[in-house]
């Protein structure tokens, strides 16, 4: 399976309470599109209602294979900056129904939301193939 394409991307405040309410980790959600550009070189982009970010980076072929990249982009005035690494699910052989699927996490490159969302937080994230 390749990591090109059309993805359902959610992110996830990384929150261990079991107790906690499902809807309370929403972190993120959007379309993230993922082009090859160049062998092993990943663009596209990630976005949602008000907002979008620019995608470059890299892809490492293994065994699973490893994506690497950051987003940037103007958001009400200010510059957002995140990177992601991920990982392409491998298929299970018995799998029903199973959706392509990649998951990894997100850090917070840069401050924004006038100082409220800041640098260096990270969540997890997951995104299957639309």
């Amino acid at each position: 399976m390749s990591f090109v394409g059309t993805w359902s991307y959610r992110s996830l405040i990384n929150n261990p309470d079991l107790s906690a309410d499902f809807s309370t980790l929403e972190f993120g959600q959007g379309t993230l599109v993922l082009t090859e550009v160049a062998p092993g070189r990943i663009g596209g982009a990630i976005g949602g209602p008000g907002w979008s970010l620019e995608l470059t980076g890299a892809a490492r072929m293994g065994d699973p294979v490893e994506l690497k990249f950051t987003g940037k982009g103007e958001v009400a005035g200010e510059t957002w900056i995140y990177s992601y690494r991920g990982y392409v699910v491998p298929n299970w052989p018995n799998g029903v129904d199973q959706r392509d699927a990649l998951v990894g996490s997100i850090v917070r490159d840069v401050p924004h939301s006038h100082g409220t969302a800041a640098a260096g937080y990270v969540a997890s994230w997951y995104a299957v193939r639309q």
